[in-house]
């Protein structure tokens, strides 16, 4: 995703280009990329100079929602997630259960902290450390 948002939201990216750029295998990146197509993130292009691009500014794209495509819930466990809310099998009492207190509050500390950050701060991390950029 990075690599993409160092281009246009216009100017789209050969998935071969994408997969050096990430150094990941390129039919491990076609499967991340027709997720986040489905849901969006990204679209592609058809023909000779197709290719990926940014659904929406990077600015508008968080580390939350890209986890949250790619590897699901943020919650270490399914009793503390808000979008795949599943009670634990051996659990007594949910309401006092004081390790389900703790991952709620770790969930909604890691989510806050995700949903503040986007693509475009990656981007302009990125620009910081690159020598000459």
């Amino acid at each position: 995703m990075l690599h993409l948002a160092g281009h246009s939201t216009t100017e789209s990216v050969q998935i071969a280009d994408i997969a050096e750029g990430a150094n990941v295998p390129r039919k491990f990146l076609e499967q991340i990329l027709v997720e986040l197509k489905r849901r969006g993130l990204v679209h592609s292009v058809r023909g000779r100079h197709g290719g990926y691009l940014l659904g929406r500014e990077p600015k508008a794209i968080s580390f939350a929602e890209i986890i949250r495509i790619i590897d699901g819930p943020l919650a270490l466990s399914p009793c503390a997630s808000r979008t795949a809310y599943r009670r634990c099998e051996d659990c007594v009492d949910e309401t006092t259960c004081a390790i389900r207190k703790s991952l709620v509050d770790v969930r909604n500390s890691t989510a806050r902290i995700l949903e503040q950050h986007s693509l475009a701060d990656a981007l302009a991390d990125r620009r910081k450390i690159k020598p000459g950029a």
